[in-house]
């Protein structure tokens, strides 16, 4: 059931700097507005497959399941490490790119989605927060959990795009000035080896 505790509670959860975050600002900075929703979009499609999981009883299987949660952190924590080296080796990375191409968005988007789906954290973490928000009287749980699940990506994806743009507002600032960008670079670059570092943990 919608109600405003599941809307501020979903609010400060999607405000939470986490993996998502610092990868829609890095583009929002790096490539500019266009770029960061394509970020957002990804990352917000990226828990599509957690919240479905969570809907259809699968979030449980893997939540018992610890070879299945295990490997997907394991993956989600390789990922996130290979983000970091990419991020600290790619010293071309601020330029400026208004239109990313095609293709350049498509990957975009791929890269914000495995980020999000590698992380088996979130499965487990739908399972024990939109059970809270379900009428307990329901007949049915589906229906509300289809519309929790619904609203929860909206406000994803708003939120994420809203990250985006101001970081886009201190776009010119980054890209004028090399030692900014450099330190930016490896604070990057440390962020997603930080939230790697994280999921490894239990």
């Amino acid at each position: 059931m919608i109600t405003l505790d599941f809307l501020l509670t979903s609010l400060i959860v999607v405000l939470l700097p986490g993996t998502g975050v610092v990868f829609t600002v890095s583009t929002g900075l790096i490539q500019g507005t266009r770029a960061s929703i394509f970020a957002a979009l990804g990352c917000t499609a990226g828990i599509l497959p957690h919240l479905l999981a969570t809907v259809l009883g699968l979030a449980a299987l893997l939540h018992t399941s610890a070879v299945a949660f295990q490997a997907l952190k394991l993956a989600g924590v390789a990922y996130l490490f290979y983000l970091a080296y990419v991020t600290w080796r790619d010293k071309a990375a601020f330029t400026v790119d208004p239109a990313p191409s095609a293709s350049s968005a498509a990957s975009l988007v791929a890269k914000a989605f495995l980020l999000n789906i590698l992380n088996p954290k979130l499965s487990i973490f739908f399972l024990a927060f939109l059970p809270q928000f379900v009428q307990p009287n329901a007949a049915s749980p589906l229906p509300d959990l289809l519309a929790l699940s619904t609203v929860f990506m909206a406000m994803t994806f708003v939120i994420f795009v809203i990250y985006g743009l101001l970081a886009n507002a201190f776009r010119k600032a980054v890209i004028d000035s090399p030692p900014v960008q450099s330190w930016l670079r490896r604070g990057f670059a440390a962020a997603f080896a930080g939230l790697g570092a994280n999921l490894a943990l239990p």
